[in-house]
């Protein structure tokens, strides 16, 4: 994966509650790391075509390993597009580089 190539400030955050004085529950995020990542949003390439089983997926980020942080399925990557929840993380080639998180993008409901 080329530097250049990296351009999207990603953000990996967790989403925490968290009473107040008055006992209401407030839901917060807590940011574990911030990144440089590629980016890459759904089309219809072959690549995308293979990844079938991941029909959600609307995303895709690469970024360099964190050490000390293991990012899984219940973290949240932010960037300037929006929220997105990770579906699937996986190290690239088994090295310990690079992560790939196959990601679906979060939208906000109106009640």
């Amino acid at each position: 994966m080329a530097f250049g190539k990296m351009n999207t400030f990603i953000g990996i955050v967790t989403s925490t509650s968290t009473k107040d004085a008055e006992g209401f529950v407030k839901k917060g995020d807590t940011v574990l790391a911030s990144v440089r990542a590629y980016k890459e949003d759904k089309h219809g390439s072959e690549r995308w075509a293979n990844m079938a089983a991941f029909s959600e997926a609307t995303a895709l980020f690469r970024f360099r390993k964190l050490p000390g942080l293991t990012v899984d399925t219940t973290l949240i990557i932010t960037c300037d597009t929006g929220r997105y929840r990770i579906i699937s993380a996986e190290d690239v080639k088994g090295r310990g580089m690079y992560m790939e998180c196959l990601c679906e993008k979060l939208e906000g409901s109106v009640k």
